[in-house]
């Protein structure tokens, strides 16, 4: 930049930051010494109450951070798509829009890299909290060396809170006797109030909620939908900041989980599409494209890349499954819309507290891209993490069986979207969600409002940026130096560089030179406009894992390379032309990778390869009794992934009924119960295959001894043996065809004497929680080595 440029630059700068504010190295501030003297008598001491010194500059900005889940960058209207977005609509229009920028391909590495500004391999995210291992880049734990933007800010006086999806806490942490210092209330991420759920997923329809340190029941209300319920504590909030500490700028992190699987959202919604794509994923991926280059928001010369030869044409559906795609599409439009609707409520909230002017609105569109884990479609989607094969009439079989269609989004399916849709909303690029190589996966819409100090402009900022530069951005428009110390504890440095330099000036030249991309071993490097990607070892919407990939290495990777101040959406591989380009970019990106910790590459496949490894429990026997209820699946016992020994101490009298234990939720779980006097037990493999165990003969009276052995074969796709004891004498048995080795759900529980929130079993769907009506002395859980031999024995 000229020197000219510069200076006409800095007055700017000083009109959109606090520089007069005082920066301090060493967090948290010292106490404010008193200003009274204390004698031996009230008579002889002086009172004068001290005053603690503002640290911030006057009128400092209140800030409002937005982030959906899963929503692919060409489907807001706002930008060419095909969904309704009135809030995104809302804030673009008062504000500016940024067409290159980007996240880090999945839901845990993006949400710690945007709280921080650092890096999210530095932070331990190299991968999801539920899938991590022990390598530092992966371990899924907060380091306290990189303290939250709620932790800054709040030391400086800011109010803070977080509402929605969290997802950055240790699976095995989430427990209610925690350890809490990773929980959005804890000590090393500092929020003052969390309202919402730790998973990476939820059902809408019963959330497993958690409040600041507390698990609490779903509200019982017609009608409840999480996205609304936490909109509503998210206006709560700012009222009571408002009316309690008026003189302190507040700090909102508002993310739903919407529109992460499940797509869950009343039919009204959903109602407003019908129709809408019936001309399937290629067409409506064309007519995107066409509206975004008239739109401006893409360049002319922008390349549409060919659909992936792994992913099908809508031509290629068969007619008697297209009813079943296209409502899947339409539940999930309905989704979107409807959680963007709840933002514009935020908005209208910030206008009728007379705050809307000086308060900064960051609208993250996506945390990664369009998630293509929904694979064929599916009413289920955990199906694909576990690996389970299904084919399309499996889903609409159990579909029918619930209702048909109009059963999608409701409360007895998890459904997701075929890959197709996933590829549509990420026009004009070739990736999805999981692809860390290519747009589509990373590159997102973010919208900047702060109509005080930000002109309103139309025309796209095209700076290269990611989710690691807006904390430096708060920080630069706050006048706060990050700090060297927190709570005794040196801080990493920022990887993020501020934005504040493009608000008002779209031409601006970029000041991000370098920024890393990888996620399970799909990996790029940026450099001063040029991109080096490589797809990486497996492929999002492929069901399964490849083959050879538990031999994969990075080194046999081809690397593809993209000249980016000519080619928008990574169309032209310019890799064959010029290789010393590709081998000065492979080098620069394994110099960071070391230093950022991103060792080993592809480490983030671990658990998935290795599902015995992922975070659980470490436990090999439970003692339980009817007081352990809520449970997170990733906390409690592995009852449906490991062959085991569950013996239940109970109470039976003539009309006893209930749960006695359940684990996971309608969409897949497995259950006990007893119901007419009799036991039963279900294995629920994600809808498309129930196995419903039961006696012929009723329970004794009395204190009863069940014993439930659990005997697996050697793999996912082998049956599963399961006896039923009563007193010692077999009482019932039966086949489960195949089990799931992850998980049942990302949210749900386990429970003694009660199924809380989505219930396994649609045998007792309508008395949920059907909470034992007698005593539960004991649950005794052991872990047992299994053997086919012994399964062939049964």
């Amino acid at each position: 930049m000229s020197r000219v440029s510069m200076l006409a630059i800095v007055p700017l700068l000083s009109m959109l930051t606090g520089l007069n504010a005082p920066a301090q190295s060493s967090l948290p501030f010292s106490p404010t010494p008193s200003a009274s003297v204390a004698k031996r008598t009230m008579g002889e001491s002086t009172q004068k109450r001290r005053i603690t010194p503002d640290r911030l500059k006057k009128d400092a900005p209140n800030i409002v951070i937005m982030m959906l889940d899963d929503v692919g960058p060409a489907l807001p209207e706002t930008y060419g798509g095909e969904i309704h977005t009135p809030a995104l609509n809302r804030v673009a229009n008062s504000g500016i829009a940024y067409n290159r920028f980007h996240n880090a391909a999945m839901c845990s590495p993006t949400r710690a890299s945007l709280l921080t500004g650092r890096n999210h391999h530095r932070l331990g995210f190299g991968q999801i909290a539920e899938l991590a291992n022990d390598w530092d880049g992966y371990s899924g734990s907060w380091p306290a060396t990189t303290a939250s933007v709620a932790k800054v800010l709040g030391a400086y006086g800011y109010k803070t809170a977080a509402f929605g999806k969290w997802h950055n806490t240790p699976a095995t942490e989430t427990t209610t006797l925690g350890p809490f210092e990773r929980w959005p209330v804890g000590k090393h991420v500092g929020f003052d109030y969390f309202y919402g759920f730790l998973a990476g997923e939820s059902s809408q329809w019963e959330p497993a909620i958690v409040e600041n340190m507390n698990r609490i029941e779903t509200p019982k209300r017609k009608n409840y939908h999480f996205t609304e319920d936490m909109t509503d504590k998210t206006i709560s909030w700012m009222n009571k900041e408002r009316a309690l500490t008026p003189d302190k700028p507040f700090l909102i992190y508002w993310a739903p989980g919407a529109a992460h699987g499940p797509h869950h959202v009343a039919k009204v919604w959903a109602d407003k599409y019908k129709g809408k794509f019936d001309a399937g994923w290629d067409v409506m991926r064309e007519r995107t494209f066409e509206r975004q280059k008239k739109m401006g928001w893409i360049p002319q010369n922008t390349i549409l890349t060919p659909r992936p030869t792994t992913l099908a044409a809508w031509k290629d559906i068969p007619e008697n499954e297209r009813a079943f795609q296209l409502r899947l599409m339409e539940v999930f439009a309905g989704f979107v819309e409807h959680t963007d609707t709840q933002a514009t409520r935020i908005l209208d909230e910030l206008d009728k507290l007379g705050i809307r002017d000086n308060t900064l609105v960051i609208y993250v569109w996506s945390d990664n891209g369009s998630s293509a884990e929904g694979q064929h479609g599916t009413i289920s989607e955990l199906l694909s993490q576990n690996g389970i094969d299904s084919k399309i009439s499996d889903h609409i079989k159990a579909l029918n069986e619930l209702g048909g269609l109009d059963a999608l989004g409701g409360h007895k399916t998890d459904n997701m979207y075929h890959a197709g849709w996933a590829w549509a909303g990420s026009t004009p690029y070739q990736a999805t969600k999981l692809v860390a190589s290519h747009f589509g996966g990373t590159r997102t819409p973010l919208v900047v409002s702060w109509p005080r100090k930000i002109r309103a402009d139309k025309t796209p900022r095209s700076q290269f940026h990611h989710v690691n530069d807006i904390v430096p951005t708060i920080y630069e428009v706050t006048g706060i130096k990050p700090p060297k110390t927190v709570d005794g504890v040196s801080q990493d440095p920022m990887d993020g560089v501020s934005m504040l330099y493009s608000f008002n000036s779209a031409k601006a030249p970029e000041t991000k030179k370098t920024q890393y991309f990888e996620i399970m071993g799909s990996r790029a490097i940026y450099q001063d406009g040029w991109i080096a990607s490589v797809f990486g070892p497996r492929i999002p919407w492929v069901p399964g894992l490849p083959q050879g990939i538990t031999s994969w290495t990075p080194d046999k990777d081809t690397w593809e390379l993209y000249d980016l101040r000519t080619d928008f959406s990574q169309g032209k591989d310019l890799a064959v032309k010029d290789p010393k380009r590709v081998a000065s970019m492979k080098v620069g990106f394994d110099k960071i990778a070391k230093a950022e910790k991103v060792y080993p590459i592809g480490g983030g496949l671990w658990s998935i390869l290795h599902p015995q490894d992922a975070p659980s429990n470490p436990a090999n026997e439970f003692f339980y009794n009817q007081h352990v209820t809520e449970v997170p699946e990733f906390a409690g016992p592995k009852l449906g992934a490991r062959s085991n020994n569950t013996t239940v101490i109970a109470k039976v009298a003539a009309d006893s009924a209930g749960v006695l234990y359940a684990l996971g939720a309608f969409s897949g779980g497995l259950a006990l119960w007893v119901d007419q006097g009799k036991i039963f037990y279900e294995y629920n493999l994600f809808e498309i295959e129930r196995t419903l165990i039961s006696s012929e003969n009723k329970l004794p009276l009395g204190e009863v001894k069940i014993e439930v052995e659990t005997i697996l074969g050697k793999d996912r796709h082998s049956p599963v043996s399961v006896t039923i004891k009563v007193n010692g004498e077999d009482f019932a048995h039966g086949i489960v065809p195949r089990y799931a080795p992850l998980a049942f759900t990302a949210n749900d529980s386990f429970d003694v004497g009660r199924d809380s929130y989505s219930p396994v079993s649609p045998k007792y769907f309508d008395r949920a929680p059907f909470k034992y009506n007698n005593v539960i002395k004991s649950v005794h859980i052991k872990y047992i080595e299994s053997s086919p031999k012994k399964l062939s024995q049964k």
